[in-house]
């Protein structure tokens, strides 16, 4: 059913570099990686996390959409979750970011976002036959295109991603942190598109990030930083990692 489930549990004991304690949120956690348009891996993990996993949160990195053939269809899926599921939390990924620009400046970010995945985004709701183009008339004829296609509520359900999820000493985010900043006082752009000495300094104040974003060929623990996302639109695989007790387990799925 699960295709090839892998499983690796291990304890985030401290980092030689990172002088925090053990990642523990108050209430245990399942982090889900990057999904882009992978719906057949979203299903899955959700199926197996609840009978595996049935009582933790589940967060979002973001990135759901994009790249991959379903993005409508998995973010179909994730509503549903947050009316069965209302503690879940949905992150807002650079992909998203970039079809709610897309969605306000068709001219000035549309063409960007169609090169990044967006082409495959509105044939999933149903607007096949798309090329990339950078006329602005074209663009707008595109943008109202997917406006009229997307469910009532969704764009406003885009709107209201938040951008960090934080508790206990566990920040979880899209793609990264300023190292130098508290993790209160982070700009949006470090959350969802990273920061240069992201992962190069570690913080000195004991938060561990958990993120997307960045494909690692399998999830790391390293320097107060857990990577979730491996690479679901390229390879079929989606990670997620379930922080408890100060220990993390790291669950994969695969869409064959």
């Amino acid at each position: 059913m699960f295709g090839n489930l892998f499983r690796n549990r291990r304890s985030a004991g401290t980092d030689a570099e990172f002088s925090g304690a053990p990642p523990q949120p108050e209430t245990p956690i399942s982090v889900i990686g990057d999904i882009h348009g992978q719906i057949s891996c979203l299903e899955k993990m959700l199926t197996f996390l609840d009978r595996e996993k049935p009582t933790t949160r589940r967060i979002f990195v973001g990135d759901y959409i994009d790249r991959g053939d379903h993005s409508a269809d998995v973010l179909s899926c994730l509503r549903e979750l947050e009316q069965r599921r209302p503690d879940s939390i949905f992150l807002m990924g650079n992909h998203e970011e970039m079809m709610l620009d897309f969605l306000d400046h068709p001219g000035k970010a549309g063409s960007r976002w169609l090169q990044f995945g967006g082409l495959q985004t509105m044939a999933s709701f149903g607007l096949s036959g798309l090329r990339q183009s950078t006329d602005e008339r074209t663009l707008r004829h595109m943008q109202q295109a997917l406006r009229d296609a997307m469910p009532d509520g969704l764009e406003d359900w885009l709107r209201g991603l938040r951008r960090m999820w934080h508790e206990g000493n566990i920040a979880v985010v899209h793609a990264g942190a300023d190292p130098t900043r508290p993790i209160s006082a982070q700009s949006t752009r470090a959350l969802t598109w990273g920061h240069p000495e992201f992962g190069k300094r570690p913080r000195q104040d004991g938060i561990w990030v958990v993120r997307g974003h960045r494909v690692v060929t399998t999830p790391t623990i390293q320097a107060g930083v857990i990577s979730v996302d491996t690479g679901a639109f390229a390879n079929g695989k989606l990670t997620s990692a379930t922080i408890q007790d100060c220990r993390t387990e790291f669950f994969q799925v695969t869409n064959t």
